[in-house]
């Protein structure tokens, strides 16, 4: 019928471009990406590029790590019930907290840990609503801060487009996911992430941007992908002489009522050099 038909448009606007997703039903554009937007260090892509090949869908295998116990060295942070260890940039945290998972409070701000972590390896699990609503940025947005700078998209993109460095795995702004391996809204999703913190010198020049390893339901999304700097939006990442080499795990208000659950974090040390 064609108010499901989509269409791909782009629209000049002051000479250049924004490439716009028509949605019939909705009767209004929403923006697929920019070009008016910086280039990223490779020369190819602009920031949110919507030309930017996209990354092939994967489903994941039947079963994963839902609800698993953590590990006996890991810290909780979430374990059902308890936001007492969060913090809200707006003061107190109203996001709620029933059933074994947190759900976002539409529009009450981001929450963050009160403790702060290096180097790590962190799972969580999430899901996204259950009922459809918007579409590209605006379907399930929210996302995972690591350090509280460096941003993990959570968003729904089962067989959702948006910018491939915006998507759901995407390193925002930055590096898109190696592939797309979304299950279907309302469905629980594991995410479990190595990061490695940027490492300074003496003058806080830095000697080593940081890098993480993204793992989506059992699938690979990055591998040791260095991160540019602190996330972002529409411009290119860098990273500044007062960034911190320590931070929280913070977890992103963008309106849309994504919920959590099975949060817990390991903290890890450097290999010993041979």
């Amino acid at each position: 019928m064609r108010k499901n038909l989509l269409n791909l448009t782009v629209m000049a606007i002051t000479g250049l471009s924004t490439f716009v997703f028509q949605s019939w039903a909705a009767d209004k554009p929403v923006e697929l990406g920019f070009t008016d937007t910086p280039m990223l260090p490779s020369g190819k892509w602009h920031v949110h590029d919507p030309n930017r090949p996209v990354p092939p869908v994967v489903t994941p295998g039947a079963t994963f790590s839902a609800a698993a116990r953590p590990p006996a060295d890991a810290i909780v942070l979430f374990s059902g019930h308890d936001l007492s260890g969060w913090n809200c940039e707006k003061g107190p945290v109203k996001w709620k907290a029933q059933d074994g998972y947190m759900e976002v409070a539409p529009h009450s701000g981001d929450i963050e840990t009160k403790q702060q972590f290096g180097d790590f390896q962190l799972h969580l699990e999430w899901a996204e609503p259950a009922q459809v609503q918007g579409s590209s940025q605006g379907r399930g947005n929210s996302g995972v801060f690591l350090q509280g700078l460096y941003e993990v998209q959570v968003l729904d993109s089962y067989k959702s487009p948006t910018y491939p460095d915006g998507q759901c795995g995407a390193i925002y702004g930055q590096s898109p996911p190696l592939v797309n391996a979304c299950r279907k809204p309302g469905a629980w999703q594991t995410y479990d992430i190595i990061f490695e913190a940027p490492r300074f010198g003496p003058d806080h020049q830095l000697i080593r941007p940081a890098s993480v390893t993204v793992i989506q339901n059992g699938v690979l999304l990055h591998h040791k992908q260095a991160i540019l700097g602190p996330t972002g939006h529409k411009i290119l990442a860098s990273y500044k002489k007062d960034t911190p080499d320590r931070g929280p795990i913070r977890l992103q208000d963008h309106g849309n009522p994504v919920r959590y659950r099975n949060i817990w974090i390991r903290n890890i040390g450097e290999e010993e050099k041979p």
